[in-house]
């Protein structure tokens, strides 16, 4: 998912795409796969504490669909549905993880309703105009269930490190972001009730004897992405 004026960049860097967000991601001595597993499993933490059981999910924004996997493992969940503006990255997204359980299609060509427990975005919104965030969120209501949770995760402004990588990244450098009370106020806004805000992600690789502690400091505002966990009101 994108800002609309940049879709052929994104198009352009779909078979590029993972390389060049793992060479930002390189100062953190982690891959893109480290960032996708742990998000997953906070998300699922969350889910079982609340006793939520989600069997289908919509990733919006899914790009090339590189976080579907941990999706599937770590929620175990039975549908899923990728959708983008990116055609290119969609198409990259179907070779590599497409099944019988498991499709892609752009925002124009899916229009679910109802129908997903679940609701995941990473690192979308901050590529969207803010005049056009209020339609996104939209599109994610409709296609929840009532009462069902929206994971939005963004990358934290309020830390610079996070600042940094993504100047290091040619399709983050543009990118409006968003706090966490921003996104807090978007999604009452948009019809949800706001269940929790953590933060994840403080330790680099080279300190990773330290991220046993990252539980107890999910609240602390410095880690270098944010999940708000929210919920469709019941109409």
């Amino acid at each position: 998912m994108t800002r609309a004026d940049s879709v052929p960049a994104f198009d352009l860097v779909a078979d590029c795409y993972d390389a060049a967000l793992n060479e930002g991601l390189s100062l953190t001595g982690e891959t893109k796969e480290y960032f996708a597993r742990e998000r997953v499993v906070l998300l699922a933490r969350r889910l079982a504490e609340r006793g939520l059981v989600p069997r289908s999910v919509l990733d919006f924004g899914c790009g090339t669909g590189s976080g579907v996997p941990f999706l599937l493992a770590g929620l175990g969940v039975q549908k899923l549905l990728g959708v983008d503006i990116s055609p290119a990255s969609l198409a990259v997204a179907e070779r590599e993880h497409g099944s019988a359980d498991v499709h892609f299609a752009t925002l124009d060509a899916a229009a679910p309703e109802g129908e997903y427990d679940l609701a995941f975005c990473n690192g979308v919104f901050h590529h969207i105009p803010p005049a056009e965030r209020p339609a996104a969120l939209a599109y994610v209501h409709r296609a929840l269930v009532p009462g069902g949770i929206f994971a939005l995760w963004e990358n934290n402004p309020w830390n610079p490190g996070t600042r940094y990588i993504m100047s290091r990244v040619s399709f983050d450098r543009d990118a409006i972001t968003l706090t966490p009370p921003e996104t807090r106020r978007m999604l009452r806004a948009a019809g949800f009730d706001v269940l929790a805000t953590d933060f994840r992600f403080y330790f680099p690789h080279a300190l990773r004897a330290l991220r046993w502690i990252e539980p107890a400091l999910t609240h602390l505002p410095l880690g270098g992405q944010y999940q708000v966990l929210a919920r469709k009101r019941a109409e």
